[in-house]
């Protein structure tokens, strides 16, 4: 698509149950809008009440794009996320509409306002070839092959994290590029929404009530079946997708399930893991983001989301 000056992504975000449903559907009802999910958990068909995924009812009243589109053994990307999300936001503006994107995961919410995925094709013998070196001679080796190709050092890479230190030389090998020359190629790489202009909105709580709120909506979700969804998807190959599989509110129903976790204990359990969550996501939002706006959300009306 041509870049348009009337193009506008109206995004919003904020961490964990800050009420990010309804007010994007209020506002979308009022702005002739389609929302575009940017929740990485919305993504999965029946992952549904341990994500608080938008009810049938709530679908109903805004058309919503990027939620149940991969069923649960499937792994979503960030390149195929963009690819869709592209997809998804021409078809709305073409038909007139504005776009909405909300949701608070910081990975995918990034694609919105610059790269996120540099164009090294990585040959699948090659990752096989550095996954065995990892397993047979462990992470110093493969550290001390990437300074071997770095001279001028390895920035701020991770070296004590194996999956980043193994990307990184599968890049440096399959590129012959250094990290500092690959990364700078990465920056200067114009966004996959280059030709949209940004307006973001961060929602936010005082901490008591967003604490509140966190522990009232865990209890709704045990309450209303939990643990039966979460024993259906195990069944349906949940464990073979670890981000899903690993989050919040599923791998501690899986612990109960077996037997490591006790049921009166589940709803605590829960809820600290997504306090401490929030507590990250607060940190990454303040950080990371672009300008934006801040609201309470609490307060909030469909005016001032956006001003």
């Amino acid at each position: 698509m041509s870049s348009r000056a009337e193009n506008v992504l109206h995004v919003i975000t904020g961490p964990t149950a800050v009420g990010k449903t309804e007010l994007s559907l209020r506002w979308a009802e009022v702005n002739n809008a389609e929302i575009v999910s940017c929740d990485s958990l919305l993504f999965y068909r029946g992952l549904d009440i341990g994500t608080a995924k938008p009810t049938k009812a709530e679908l109903a009243r805004v058309r919503h794009h990027l939620i149940d589109v991969c069923d649960v053994a499937e792994r979503m990307d960030v390149t195929v996320y963009v690819k869709q999300a592209r997809a998804a936001v021409d078809d709305i503006v073409a038909r007139g509409k504005r776009v909405l994107v909300a949701g608070g995961s910081g990975f995918y919410l990034k694609a919105f306002f610059g790269p996120v995925a540099d164009d090294v094709a990585v040959p699948e013998e090659l990752r096989a070839e550095i996954g065995a070196k990892l397993e047979s001679r462990g992470l110093d080796a493969l550290v001390a092959e990437l300074w071997a190709l770095n001279a001028g050092g390895l920035g701020n890479l991770d070296t004590a994290n194996p999956r980043r230190v193994t990307r990184a030389l599968e890049r440096c090998v399959a590129s012959g590029k250094t990290l500092k020359a690959l990364g700078e190629e990465f920056a200067a790489k114009p966004g996959p929404f280059a030709d949209f202009s940004v307006k973001l909105t961060r929602l936010d709580r005082e901490g008591a009530e967003l604490e509140s709120r966190i522990t009232g909506r865990v209890e709704a979700m045990v309450r209303e079946g939990l643990v039966e969804e979460v024993a259906r998807l195990r069944g349906e190959g949940l464990e073979k997708n670890p981000s899903a599989a690993g989050s919040i509110g599923y791998r501690e129903t899986l612990a109960f399930l077996d037997g490591k976790l006790k049921r009166e204990d589940l709803v605590a359990e829960i809820a600290k893991n997504t306090r401490a969550l929030v507590k990250k996501q607060r940190t990454w939002f303040r950080t990371q983001l672009p300008e934006h706006r801040v609201v309470e959300a609490g307060k909030a009306t469909v005016e001032d989301l956006f001003g």
